[in-house]
């Protein structure tokens, strides 16, 4: 946990104080400290009758030899120091306290003040708020204050016992300071309990030499009997004594130092981050509602009888390939024998190998066809090579656009499929191969073996291959294309993006595309609005430019139906009920 742990104290002579400090680094230590390591053993939590008293132990916490403090360090000056070290945790040649923990290779060190200016400044404010304006009722407990500039605090003010202060007790408190504002707020039970042991013990230790001390020389009756004088505060005669004298523990510091580190590694082990899904996208809602028609079919074959195979010609769904799976298999795209079998055969690992492979002009003309709905055809020989053309092309369209037929021995139509694999003996009408809406991929044995060079070495090489894309409408260099198609570019040409964060970039990109198509699918098939309106909705949306157009008008053949009948029935309500008054 990226937090700060502190101990505060409220001096006569010099007010609120930093005494002791905890901070997690995760980079190189200072210079000269001594260290300790953190484990499983060193630190436990013991649950008892009573509640749940902190157990830590340290290995080593001794500091190093000769070693002096950093002179350039933030903090007081020397000359506002309590001569009875008040205001002093360390010795002024103690280096501080370093515990290593192995499983994260993180370091907490504790010294009196951190060592960066800027941590100084946000601790020293913490502890003066703590300890005179952010106070709960009775000054004594638990309290949140903060900000964004100067962090969030969890702030536990306590008294210990003295029989030398006024009143008899001093003023402390136990600071917990981070930048995360919300994780700290669900950190407090947790907190509240821990340090409130440490506090328990603390103030249990200085009870104890409070009444060993009351009980040798009462200092009630002693001050009861001195003759009365005028006021005169002599500041320097009531110094505080420090915390190691209150409580008689000459290691109290190194224990201190264990109990705050393992505060900050618990608490940062307590609490992992999960993914929250909102509402489920279009592709979720339509490979349920494929699921939901796959297992009805297989529940319907179960009931009946055995019936000879219908044809021979390929089977296709929206959303995925049966050809080759049966049912069982096939239920979801992205199925784990279907992740196996891609990790041996693919030969395309993602769209941007693709587009290193094809070229930037070849795989620009390609995309804009896969975009706008337009049949994508590739011929070859090598049935895994289509096939992982397929699976990394697919990534640019919504699930319900989607119809694959991997592999077929004769041409298809384009309502059957938008992507259609053929063997190269194969012919295809010739108003296919010069019609504006087809696009055609030719895999052919390259004339050089060095024409494309092997990009990853555990994959099938490329080498042997020339890829030749055509189409009766090539797309000109200088056009704009779809909006999505642009951002999928400047993704893919970003070298400092990897694999896997293009993925993520695709699947925000969809769905707000798939948000647009819903907006307009709503304005023009549900409400009827007139052209006039639609285009203003165009232009609010970002997609009046013709290629946005054609692309929403696809993409809302790939809504679910589960969504189409929602809006219906959202819309039909109102009227029914009008209806019925």
């Amino acid at each position: 946990m990226n937090a700060i742990v502190a101990l505060c104290h409220f001096c006569e002579l010099h007010g609120p104080r930093t005494l002791f400090c905890t901070e997690v680094l995760h980079s190189p230590l200072p210079q000269g400290a001594s260290s300790g390591d953190i484990s499983g053993q060193n630190e436990q939590a013991e649950e008892e009758e009573g509640g749940i008293q902190m157990s830590s132990r340290i290995r080593s916490h001794s500091p190093a030899e000769g070693a002096s403090a950093d002179s350039s360090s933030p903090g007081p000056k020397k000359s506002d120091m309590c001569e009875a070290s008040g205001c002093r945790s360390l010795a002024g040649g103690h280096p501080g306290y370093v515990s290593h923990d192995k499983e994260t290779s993180i370091k907490y060190v504790s010294h009196q003040h951190p060592n960066h200016p800027q941590l100084f400044s946000i601790v020293r404010q913490a502890c003066v708020r703590s300890l005179s304006c952010e106070v709960c009722p009775g000054r004594e407990g638990p309290i949140f204050f903060g900000d964004e500039q100067h962090g969030f605090v969890f702030s536990h003010t306590f008294f210990i016992k003295d029989s030398l202060a006024r009143g008899f007790q001093r003023w402390y408190s136990i600071i917990t300071i981070m930048m995360d504002r919300i994780y700290l707020i669900n950190s407090w039970p947790f907190l509240l309990g821990k340090i409130r042991g440490i506090i328990d013990e603390l103030q249990g230790k200085a009870l104890k030499v409070f009444e060993a001390e009351q009980y040798g020389c009462p200092q009630r009756a002693q001050r009861m009997n001195t003759a009365f004088t005028p006021f005169l505060h002599q500041r320097n005669g009531n110094a505080a004594r420090s915390l190691t004298s209150l409580t008689n523990d000459e290691n109290l510091w190194a224990c201190l130092h264990t109990s705050f580190a393992w505060l900050l590694k618990a608490c940062g082990s307590r609490l992992t981050e999960k993914l929250l899904e909102g509402a489920p996208t279009e592709d979720t809602l339509v490979q349920m509602e494929k699921l939901a028609d796959l297992k009805e079919e297989s529940e319907g074959w179960d009931g009946s009888e055995e019936e000879e195979k219908p044809s021979s010609q390929p089977e296709v769904v929206e959303g995925q390939e049966l050809s080759k799976c049966s049912p069982e298999t096939s239920l979801m795209p992205d199925c784990n024998s279907w992740n196996v079998a891609h990790r041996r055969l693919s030969v395309f690992r993602s769209l941007r190998h693709m587009r290193q492979v094809l070229g930037a002009s070849a795989f620009r003309m390609l995309a804009w066809h896969v975009l706008m709905g337009n049949q994508v055809i590739w011929k070859a020989r090598d049935v895994d090579l289509v096939q992982s053309a397929f699976d990394v092309l697919r990534t640019m369209l919504p699930v319900g656009c989607v119809r694959i037929i991997p592999y077929s021995d004769q041409y298809e139509e384009a309502y059957r499929c938008n992507f259609l694999g053929l063997s190269p003996h194969v012919q295809i009408p010739s108003h296919i191969l010069s019609s504006e809406f087809a696009v055609l991929v030719e895999v052919r044995a390259a004339t050089r073996s060095s024409l494309y060079p092997t990009l990853f070495d555990d994959e099938q090489s490329l080498n042997k291959y020339e890829f030749v894309v055509t189409s009766g409408s090539p797309v000109a260099a200088d056009r704009v294309g779809p909006t999505i198609l642009n951002k999928i570019e400047a993704a893919l040409t970003n070298q400092n993006l990897s694999v896997d964060v293009v993925d993520q970039c695709l699947v925000c990109l969809k769905e707000e595309w798939m948000n647009k198509v819903k907006v307009l699918f709503k304005f023009t098939k549900v409400d009827s609005r007139p052209k006039e309106d639609t285009q203003k909705l165009l232009s609010i949306l970002g997609a009046a430019e013709e290629d946005n157009v054609k692309l929403l008008k696809f993409w809302m053949t790939g809504l679910s139906k589960t969504y189409k009948s929602h809006l219906m029935s959202t819309v039909r309500s109102p009227t029914s009920s009008e209806s019925r008054n």
